[in-house]
């Protein structure tokens, strides 16, 4: 078989999403073909070759993470150079046990093992807190014999898992703060250096790859046998960049999560020796330079597709929603803090330095609304052809909703889920205003008016479950038009207008850093009187979140984790620091500068030149 046709047959085998290509001769030849790059690391990358033991147990002896990038560099195709013990952590009897079951069978098996545990009820004795515990730690998923993420969900009750039995980079952050809050750092550090890892492999959807600097939207890992010898395994990491998921979107907020979680890590553990390692800065470095590029786009925002991020379907949030520049801002504000000072990276942080004045101003001036500004918008002159002009974006103000001019209180306000010229899309999205607090891309006037409206709109927003995580629903021709009819997303189910409890954590991480830990306290006691009786479902559906969500997953693992982290911060809010970013005084100062002047200055020739846009 000649190397093209091996090739179309791996590649066929590969979009099919099975695991043909192991077994295609050759393979190994493919490897080491130039030509072919673009196949290599299929499955060569973080390899763990095993032994049996007396216990015929499968023992991993591949590098520990602190060896990964050596052994990219010396090995080549990513295998083994060293025989280094693998470093197991402090597990629990019980614990221990399950990872010796997950790890001397495939994974899909290891799995199942994991979820029989699951459909045990919780005992009179043991808090929910414990059950939770408990959850979360049946959710761990073993590479190598040491822990590196948690699967999506762990629900017996599913025949099909899809793709919730993989390791997603956003849903696994409330669990990694969740260790992280527990003192056991090891599953976060390994997570964080494998998905590093991860992100140099060749990315690749009909023919076309993305920018270097993405970071996956989920792996999986795949225990599977070694070539010629049947009898031996082998554990692989298999990412998934959006090439296999619904939709085919690349997944814009995995490396701004990244950086958040990377900066958590050391703020937690002290530890700053993984931030500045030269793999760690390179990586981050590649994910600012992919968000920082230049191209087309007259705003500072992020512009992306729709569905990359948490509402990952078709819902109408293409162009700069909020949620991606909410993370966007932290991200660059936690990167800055941890890029280490060198010639070479002069141009990044003075670019990175740019676009966080810049965003900041747009964000605040133009995407925040509450009754005064309402009326500003509802008398809007339009086709204003001037650099002076008020109506920048030419919004039409019959743009304004009706719901909106009899939902909005008099007191409170929030920024807008989205901006685009002649396009203000008014719904309420929760984690892009509580990140905006969290991160400081609000003012401190602005991140108070947030939390008031959410006091004031309690029975929309919060109701019988925590939290809402966009508001109001998309419904009839609306619906059918900007969803495309999608059966999932429903008006008041899913990402349309559906109950989110992981959004607890980050609502109490907004409520401890504006001093109100009370809200989040009384979100808290809402949730906890369902989330365990309804056996922690990943979310909930109607108006006021009453029914468990019509196709939600059970033990959904960052509903577990999201409920945890929220009462770890509520019993220590200091620890809430670790992922909050304080307002920064260089930046604020600039600000007030552009705010004294005149933003809708016109634009002339003279005066010192200005290296952002705003």
């Amino acid at each position: 078989m000649g190397a093209s046709e091996a090739a179309l047959q791996l590649l066929s085998a590969r979009n099919c999403g099975d695991w043909r290509y192991k077994q295609i001769k050759g393979l190994k030849k493919l490897q080491d073909c130039s030509s072919l790059h673009a196949f290599r690391g299929l499955h060569s990358v973080f390899r763990g070759e095993k032994i049996h033991n007396r216990s015929n147990l499968s023992i991993c002896n591949c590098q520990q993470p602190e060896r990964v990038s050596e052994t990219i560099i010396k090995g080549g195709n990513g295998k083994s150079m060293h025989t280094v013990p693998p470093k197991i952590p402090n597990l629990t009897p019980d614990e221990q046990n399950m990872k010796q079951e997950n790890g001397a069978r495939p994974f899909s098996e290891g799995f199942k093992t994991a979820a029989s545990v699951n459909s045990r009820p919780r005992t009179n004795t043991e808090s929910i807190e414990d059950e939770a515990w408990h959850f979360l730690r049946a959710a761990m998923v073993y590479y190598c014999g040491s822990p590196v993420g948690t699967i999506a969900a762990n629900d017996p009750s599913e025949a099909t898992m899809l793709n919730y039995d993989q390791v997603f980079i956003r849903d696994f952050i409330p669990s990694g703060i969740a260790f992280l809050l527990k003192g056991e750092y090891d599953i976060v550090r390994n997570f964080i250096l494998h998905t590093l890892q991860l992100q140099s492999w060749e990315k690749t959807m009909d023919c076309y790859s993305p920018g270097q600097g993405l970071m996956p939207a989920s792996f999986k890992v795949r225990t599977i046998p070694l070539d010629n010898d049947e009898s031996a395994t082998e554990d692989v990491l298999d990412p998934d960049f959006g090439e296999a998921a619904i939709g085919r979107v690349a997944p814009v907020d995995s490396g701004l999560w990244w950086i958040i979680l990377l900066r958590a890590y050391g703020k937690c553990s002290g530890d700053l020796s993984l931030q500045e390692r030269v793999d760690v800065q390179t990586g981050m470095k590649m994910i600012l330079r992919l968000c920082l590029a230049d191209g087309f786009d007259m705003f500072p925002t992020l512009l992306v597709t729709d569905g990359s991020c948490m509402i990952d379907r078709r819902m109408g949030i293409h162009g700069h929603p909020l949620e991606i520049q909410a993370l966007y801002y932290s991200a660059l504000l936690g990167a800055r803090e941890m890029l280490a000072p060198e010639e070479a990276s002069t141009d990044l942080v003075r670019a990175l330095n740019n676009r966080l004045l810049a965003l900041s101003f747009h964000i605040r001036e133009y995407y925040w609304i509450d009754v005064k500004k309402l009326n500003e918008i509802y008398r809007y002159k339009t086709e204003e052809y001037s650099y002076d002009a008020i109506n920048k974006f030419n919004i039409y103000p019959d743009q304004i909703p009706p719901w909106l001019v009899e939902w909005m209180p008099s007191e409170g306000g929030y920024l807008i889920g989205n901006l685009q010229p002649a396009h203000m899309d008014f719904r309420f999205f929760s984690l892009g205003n509580v990140w905006s607090i969290v991160s400081s891309l609000a003012n401190i006037d602005q991140s108070h008016a947030i939390l008031d409206l959410i006091e004031a709109k309690w029975e929309d927003l919060v109701a019988d479950m925590p939290l809402k995580i966009c508001y109001p629903a998309l419904e009839g021709q609306e619906w059918r038009i900007i969803t495309g009819g999608d059966p999932k997303n429903t008006p008041w189910s899913y990402h349309n207008g559906g109950s989110w409890p992981t959004l607890l954590w980050q609502l109490t991480v907004a409520c401890i850093k504006m001093k109100r830990p009370e809200i989040a306290e009384k979100a808290i006691k809402i949730a906890e009187r369902r989330l365990s009786r309804d056996r922690w479902p990943e979310y909930y559906d109607t108006r006021r979140g009453g029914f468990i969500g019509k196709q939600a997953r059970l033990f959904q693992t960052w509903t577990i984790a999201g409920y945890l982290v929220a009462k770890l911060l509520i019993a220590n809010p200091e620890a809430a620091k670790m992922v909050i970013n304080v307002e920064d005084t260089e930046l604020l100062s600039a600000f007030s500068s552009i705010l004294s002047s005149n933003p809708r200055r016109k634009r002339s020739r003279k005066g010192v030149k200005q290296s952002f846009i705003i």
